[in-house]
């Protein structure tokens, strides 16, 4: 694509006289002079200065610190225009629809059009798949799952019975959902298992990361939010709800019953007590443990969780400690004198 081409898809402006014919996009320290490339933060704009690349994607803010005569697309939000741009210079692959001749159908499927199944891919008994839905290789399909239009199962991702998909939701490699829920009962010396009999139902527009686990409800539903977007190896508990467009990065572990409310994020490695409530656009710290409830629009970190400036104060205070105890034993040492031994 002409640079010019790239400002019209981005909204942006196109500055420096020249309107090359870019290829790809690429980091500014391995761009070639046929990538775009792009600065968003201050602190890589010394790498701009020593860049191969034929243009580069820049914010308002930082336009002026690209040298002189490279070509540049200036825009207010440089992500934003990344996400518009990249679908136009690496267009997806495709999926042929149609199903593989290794794939197993158990009674009842019910298939809409221009649906895809994969090599080995099994679907259980009863289970409805929208139209243009895709179901990769080895996947194993549940009995009376539904997934719906434009829903997309990478390869060996496993749904267990009862499991709702909804409609443009992506499904990373190894994500299983339905799993039953971690239920014993203490009986007798022995761990007996409760019953996981309840759903597992996943909204529209989600994406879910690979060997992401969602177990399904005790007797009721776990259910994830339209619009949540959820990392690798994420575990969700059972009876868990997350409300809408929530963010939920790598290694977070959430226990069982916990509701969530719209636009939670939840960061990296981060531990959630079960059975509380977390508020509307609440913010938890990456490994931060979630031991009670965060009320809405809240940022809480630490271990145990607390609001985040009082937990930066309690992390200073910390950090401080060696410092006044050697303070403390001079004060002893002068105070009680050179032989004083402790007792």
């Amino acid at each position: 694509m002409r640079a010019s081409a790239i400002a019209l898809v981005v909204g942006g402006r196109l500055e420096g006289g020249t309107d090359p014919d870019l290829t790809g996009a690429a980091p500014l320290d391995h761009a070639a002079p046929t990538d775009l490339t792009l600065l968003s933060s201050p602190r890589y704009a010394p790498d701009a200065e020593g860049t191969a690349a034929g243009a580069i994607l820049v914010s308002e803010e930082l336009s002026a610190r690209v040298r002189a005569g490279l070509p540049r697309i200036v825009v207010s939000d440089v992500h934003g225009a990344l996400a518009l741009l990249l679908p136009h210079l690496y267009p997806p692959q495709t999926t042929q629809a149609g199903l593989h001749p290794t794939a197993v159908l158990e009674p009842g499927v019910s298939i809409g059009d221009s649906v895809s199944i994969g090599a080995h891919a099994v679907v259980g008994a009863g289970t409805r798949i929208g139209d243009r839905a895709v179901i990769g290789h080895h996947a194993v399909i549940g009995s009376l799952c539904r997934i719906d239009a434009d829903a997309y199962l990478h390869p060996h991702v496993t749904l267990y019975a009862g499991v709702a998909v909804g409609e443009r939701s992506i499904l990373h490699a190894g994500v299983r959902a339905g799993v039953d829920g971690f239920g014993y009962s203490h009986q007798d010396g022995r761990h007996v298992k409760v019953p996981q009999v309840g759903r597992c139902t996943i909204g529209a527009d989600v994406e879910i990361g690979a060997n992401t686990c969602i177990d399904r409800g005790s007797i009721g539903s776990t259910i994830i939010g339209a619009g949540c977007k959820i990392d690798n190896l994420v575990h969700i508990a059972h009876n868990v709800r997350l409300g809408e467009h929530c963010i939920v990065i790598a290694q977070v572990g959430i226990a069982g019953s916990t509701r969530a409310g719209r636009y939670v994020t939840f960061g990296g490695q981060a531990g959630i007590n079960g059975h509380i409530t977390i508020g509307d656009g609440a913010t938890i710290a990456a490994q931060a443990g979630v031991f009670g409830d965060v009320e809405a629009g809240e940022t809480v970190s630490g271990y145990p969780a607390r609001p985040h400036r009082e937990a930066l104060k309690a992390q200073a205070g910390l950090f401080r400690l060696p410092a006044l105890m050697k303070r403390l034993r001079t004060l002893e040492h002068a105070l009680l004198g050179k032989d004083r031994t402790e007792p």
